[in-house]
């Protein structure tokens, strides 16, 4: 069991997001949405809080988080770039796109870049296919793009 490395303010938010909802344990993938909102990721400190607050095993709290892929235990970096794996963008170019982030980052799926600036993950669809191959940074969806556009868009972001 590890110890809480949360900050008290960070601590008291967790367990505010958890009052609002009344300490459901039926809130809790809402209750989740709000906590990584506010941090960014789940860790494992932020789960027990959590699971203490709801009344519940922190096992089912940590069962949720590692189900749903929306939800993270690593921190993002500034820029989360998100490339499409979908069936319309993988056939129409995403694992060329994907390697070359992976090269120009130098980082893996599931990593962030060393400096914090960019995270890298895959996601199965958009929504978006007509633009296909997608990448999301962010909010913001990148259409139509090739691996020689990489190095453009992330100059565009530094």
């Amino acid at each position: 069991m590890s110890e809480i490395k949360l900050s008290c303010a960070v601590q008291q938010q967790v367990r505010d997001i958890c009052d609002r909802h009344n300490n459901e344990p039926g809130e809790l993938i809402n209750i989740l949405h709000e906590a990584q909102h506010m941090h960014g990721y789940l860790p494992e400190e932020m789960q027990r809080i959590i699971a203490a607050q709801l009344g519940i095993p922190v096992s089912r709290v940590y069962g949720v988080v590692t189900f749903y892929t929306f939800f993270t235990m690593k921190p993002k970096g500034r820029y989360p770039i998100s490339v499409c794996m979908g069936t319309a963008c993988y056939v129409r170019g995403s694992q060329p796109l994907l390697d070359e982030f992976k090269r120009v980052l130098g980082i893996e799926v599931g990593e962030t870049t060393p400096d914090g600036k960019f995270s890298l993950d895959c996601l199965r669809c958009v929504g978006a296919c007509g633009l296909a191959p997608v990448v999301m940074i962010g909010n913001k969806v990148y259409g139509r793009l090739q691996a020689v556009d990489v190095k453009n868009i992330l100059n565009e972001l530094e």
